[in-house]
């Protein structure tokens, strides 16, 4: 077969069991799942398309925010189509280049989202800690190397991982217990020796999560040291309110990929897998522009002048 040309193993193609034995249930997920995903790519855009389009909005934080937004849809789209498509047949196979490129631009996009939030971090620290110089700071030109160079570790980061996984031996079975490709699955089928793979997974998404939320942590410490010392309880809410959305997305976020990915055992712990999964791949990318919409006046004033929405000024 050419993908055993490819990577030197006797199975070509993986059966991804997440969603057997639906029933009549099947159909009801896809619709669920369906929606979902427009509400997604509907949200985000709109949170895109209105900071685009609003002269106001065009601040390194709202830069940020827009970024993230279209980093979600790109999030989701990679896994949220085929498991569509996998609940609508009964044969829900993928090869195994495929499988290989999903996991690789999954990881990409989620590291790369991972240090955007840690700069966004960073943009809060500079704009509460050092307001007078936030500006000549955070220049257009630093918001788009930032995010390059978030996007340029977002992509590095994987490719150890996915060069050990090509050249593993997979002999069978070719079932992964699972809704999408990933990691951990995948290499548990190997039919070798898998300790190598085990640590190396472990040890990067460990090293990165923990430095991203240490960066995130030492931004908010130093916040938490200027927002004591405002005088007023008013000043003091308003610093506090820019930082609340996105310590509430970093909570999430972290929260979920850190329980998926920063330990060691993997067996046994399918089913749990899965919720998570569902929830970092398909809710978090929901929730985050609610969450920026809602929390975030500005945002909602656009929203309620723009498409008329009446979003309640005291949420």
């Amino acid at each position: 077969m050419q993908d055993e040309a490819i990577n030197g193993t006797s199975v070509s193609e993986f059966e991804l069991d997440g969603f057997l034995n639906l029933g009549d249930y099947g159909i009801l997920l896809f619709a669920i799942f369906l929606v979902i995903y427009l509400l997604i790519l509907s949200a985000n855009a709109l949170i895109f398309s209105l900071i685009s389009a609003t002269p106001r909005l065009h601040i390194p934080m709202y830069f940020f925010i827009a970024v993230l937004a279209t980093l979600e849809v790109f999030y989701t789209t990679i896994t949220m189509p085929r498991v569509l498509v996998d609940l609508l047949r009964s044969k829900k196979s993928i090869s195994f280049r495929s499988c290989l490129l999903q996991i690789y631009f999954f990881h990409s996009v989620g590291i790369s989202e991972a240090c955007l939030l840690a700069v966004m971090a960073y943009d809060r620290y500079l704009a509460i800690c050092a307001p007078l110089n936030y500006m000549t700071k955070m220049t257009p030109q630093l918001c788009i190397q930032l995010v390059l160079g978030c996007c340029a570790c977002g992509f590095a980061c994987p490719l150890p991982e996915i060069v050990l996984t090509s050249k593993l031996p997979f002999c069978g079975p070719s079932h992964i217990d699972h809704i999408f490709c990933d990691f951990p699955q995948v290499i548990s089928l190997a039919c070798t020796d898998i300790s190598t793979s085990i640590m190396l997974d472990f040890a990067l998404h460990t090293i990165a999560i923990l430095a991203l939320i240490f960066l995130i942590l030492l931004s908010y410490m130093k916040i938490l040291k200027v927002i004591v010392k405002i005088n007023s309880s008013e000043g003091r809410q308003k610093a506090f309110s820019t930082c609340a959305s996105h310590l509430i997305v970093v909570l999430t976020f972290f929260g979920t990929t850190g329980f998926m990915y920063m330990h060691l055992t993997w067996m046994g712990s399918g089913r749990y897998d899965k919720i998570v999964a569902v929830i970092y791949a398909f809710f978090i990318p929901l929730f985050n522009p609610i969450i920026y919409s809602l929390r975030n006046k500005e945002i909602r004033d656009v929203i309620r002048k723009t498409v008329g929405f009446p979003c309640a000024s005291n949420i």
